[in-house]
């Protein structure tokens, strides 16, 4: 079992990082969304969040995305070209924090235009907000937040919050 997180940024109220991705990418990218939501169910219920399973766009990243890197992985995802009669992968990213295989933090993402996150100017801000607020979690364990004895879950203290 996996347990999933997100943030809200103080300046976005009570909104998630993930709940935004949700509103803009199930209605503006429904099939490329489902996909994404089908991996999340997929990798909570039947196989944890393994790191095969999530997708590196950077070395030099501590974020990572979905969906996974093969495309025979099941769900799969192949869009077809009527033209060329050629099928594409799913190029929306779901930028994400895998703390360890029961625990992930899901965060925002959109359409990969470019061979690199970084040279896309669709996902670049996602992709360096998840890995700061990566960076900033992966310190904060231990200072506020911690995973509780079984390793499956976080308890954070009330009075925590996460400062840039």
């Amino acid at each position: 079992m996996v347990e999933y997180y997100s943030i809200c940024l103080e300046e976005d109220g009570d909104v998630s990082l993930f709940e935004k991705f949700i509103t803009k990418h199930s209605k503006h990218n429904y099939e490329k969304f489902n996909h994404i939501m089908s991996w999340i169910k997929w990798i909570g219920n039947r196989y944890a969040a393994k790191l095969e399973y999530f997708r590196n766009e950077a070395e030099t990243a501590d974020a990572s995305a979905l969906p996974p890197v093969n495309p025979n992985w099941q769900p799969t995802f192949v869009e077809w070209d009527d033209e060329s009669q050629s099928g594409e992968t799913n190029n929306l990213r779901l930028y994400t924090f895998r703390v360890n295989e029961h625990v992930v933090f899901l965060f925002n993402g959109d359409i990969k235009t470019a061979a690199t996150a970084q040279d896309c100017d669709n996902v670049r801000p996602h992709f360096r907000l998840a890995n700061k607020l990566t960076e900033l979690l992966e310190k904060s364990f231990g200072h506020g937040i911690k995973l509780n004895d079984e390793l499956t879950d976080i308890i954070v203290d009330d009075d925590f919050e996460l400062n840039w």
